[in-house]
């Protein structure tokens, strides 16, 4: 008999007729053995046997050490990492979920799927987090989690994933600087980044990111320009369109059609009071959120008056950039308008309603759906 052998049939001498005490014991025995020596995959899965028979009967303070043990070990029995990876209690999970080289892909999407956020925090911050597992994350995470793996340079993130995490940066502006520190972030999504972003956070990314610098303050300048040149010198124009328009809306001639129409002639001013008024919006809110190309809010006002997709979809084209948007994001934002909820979207015009009615500033957007 192997001197594998030899330990085997001691470890299941032990577990057979030993005493909880002695059973622990071979326990440490097993894993030290494993931990410390050369083994074969093989090997190895008959040590997991083992050692997860005698794991079933041991407390929690004990796999806890078992988890910390085998966390760092490349020789750790894949059967043993799952059950300990899948414990709700985060002090056996959490070693190995954040560090074993044993977990795949699979396995972390599972754990993703399944577990509390403090599981998820974990892995957000192992070494390597490959893009399939980021792009549960950011869609399952709280905030933490999300800011977390933002900050992982070891996290590797796909379109749709910085999608999710720019998404959620209007409203944190943390994991706005996380998401614009990232050196791999792809211009296209560093300009939608920069034109939600706060004022701070332009400035801190200004710093930080150089080779974006120019990029930034075109953001600020565009912005900035839009607003002048639609509601500035040409107030005269501006007030009469204004006062047709909300003629049009008395008589209930004012409709999505109207709407649509404006929008793909690209005159800006119709469209927004259009839309201002259907919507029960001041005009410079309406007319801030097309001109930044707040598509978040496009999306929402479209849904929550009923609008068409090919309504929302000129809205969008009319705050876009030189009126361009690629064929992946406009087939993106088409997903997120069908799959949006109607109540949802209504609830969250009602609550931009309510503060503006009272005299408030800007409200913060909530998630469309």
């Amino acid at each position: 008999m192997t001197e594998t052998g030899h330990v085997m049939q001691a470890l299941n001498d032990a577990i057979e007729r030993g005493s909880i005490e002695s059973r622990e014991k071979a326990l440490w025995h097993a894993t030290d053995i494993l931990v410390q020596g050369e083994f074969s995959e093989d090997q190895i899965h008959i040590f997991g046997d083992v050692i997860a028979r005698l794991a079933d009967e041991i407390e929690q303070a004990a796999r806890v050490e078992l988890s910390r043990r085998l966390a760092h070990s490349s020789n750790a029995p894949f059967k043993v990492v799952q059950m300990l990876a899948f414990d709700d209690a985060i002090a056996v999970a959490g070693p190995v979920l954040q560090f074993s080289p044993r977990l795949d892909v699979k396995s972390l999407i599972a754990n993703v799927r399944c577990k509390g956020q403090t599981h998820l925090l974990a892995i957000a911050r192992r070494a390597s987090v490959p893009v399939e597992v980021t792009d549960e994350l950011v869609t399952r995470g709280d905030q933490e989690v999300v800011q977390s793996v933002a900050a992982n340079d070891g996290a590797r993130f796909s379109d749709f994933g910085f999608r999710q995490m720019i998404k959620r940066a209007e409203t944190d502006s943390l994991l706005a600087e996380r998401v614009g520190l990232r050196k791999e972030i792809p211009p296209q999504k560093f300009r939608q980044l920069i034109a939600k972003a706060s004022e701070e956070v332009r400035r801190k990314l200004e710093r930080e990111r150089p080779e974006f610098a120019a990029e930034i303050q075109a953001s600020v300048s565009q912005a900035a320009g839009q607003v002048y040149s639609k509601f500035g010198p040409g107030q005269t124009s501006f007030l009469a369109v204004k006062r047709a328009m909300t003629e049009a809306h008395k008589c209930g001639r004012l409709n999505e059609r109207s709407v649509l129409t404006h929008a793909l002639a690209h005159r800006f001013e119709e469209a927004v009071i259009a839309l201002s008024l259907l919507s029960s919006l001041p005009a410079d809110v309406v007319e801030q959120m097309v001109a930044a190309n707040n598509r978040y809010m496009i999306l929402v006002l479209s849904k929550a008056i009923g609008f068409s997709w090919e309504t929302a979809m000129a809205l969008l084209f009319l705050g876009a950039v030189n009126h361009r948007i690629s064929a992946i994001e406009l087939e993106d934002l088409k997903v997120e308008f069908k799959r949006a909820d109607i109540r949802m979207s209504r609830g969250i015009l009602e609550v931009y309603q309510s503060h503006w009615r009272a005299g408030g500033g800007q409200a913060s957007p909530t998630r469309l759906h």
